[in-house]
């Protein structure tokens, strides 16, 4: 459903900005560029920091199924992205824009966490929070807001899938027959 969405939302969007992209789009810098804090949860840097210590924490929690879905998931988005932008054709500032990667990469090692926590309520309260800053950061400086909420669509699929792949069905979801 998510792949799905996110093909419709480009159909929808197309090419420019949308009135919503507009409305971020605005002068928000007033005296202190406070965009540059929003920033900080979607930075590769911050990113590939939580995915290690989430893969670390799988194995020691020796959770290796979950570890091991973790380690590819990451890799195979930042790969998946960029055919994604190709497909769609949709820039800003002359560079792909639809969808987000700093989202959506943002979206799957969030998922990857709560899968980590077994569905907590706080972590999925904290995953949320998370990907509402980032994708705030990312519309209101690099991209679009719709470019955000494509990446929020493909990263919800990405994880979807994951969570299968990783025998960790959501709270009352049937795992897999053999996990």
């Amino acid at each position: 459903l998510g792949l799905l969405a996110m093909a419709g939302l480009a159909r929808v969007v197309g090419t420019g900005p949308t009135r919503v992209d507009r409305y971020f789009l605005r002068d928000n810098t007033a005296i202190y560029d406070w965009r540059l804090v929003l920033l900080f949860v979607s930075d590769a840097r911050v990113v590939t920091v939580a995915w290690a210590v989430g893969v670390g924490i799988a194995l020691w929690q020796q959770r290796t199924r979950l570890a091991l879905v973790a380690l590819v998931t990451v890799p195979v988005t930042t790969l998946l992205v960029p055919a994604c932008k190709q497909l769609f054709g949709r820039t800003k500032g002359g560079t792909w824009a639809y969808p987000s990667g700093h989202t959506t990469v943002l979206v799957v090692v969030l998922g990857m966490l709560v899968l980590l926590a077994a569905w907590k309520t706080w972590a999925v309260i904290a995953a949320g929070v998370l990907t509402v800053w980032g994708m705030l950061g990312q519309s209101l400086t690099y991209h679009y807001f719709t470019d955000t909420v494509g990446g929020l669509l493909l990263g919800s699929a990405i994880v979807a899938a994951a969570a299968v792949l990783a025998g960790c069905p959501p709270p009352g979801c049937r795992p897999l027959a053999g996990s």
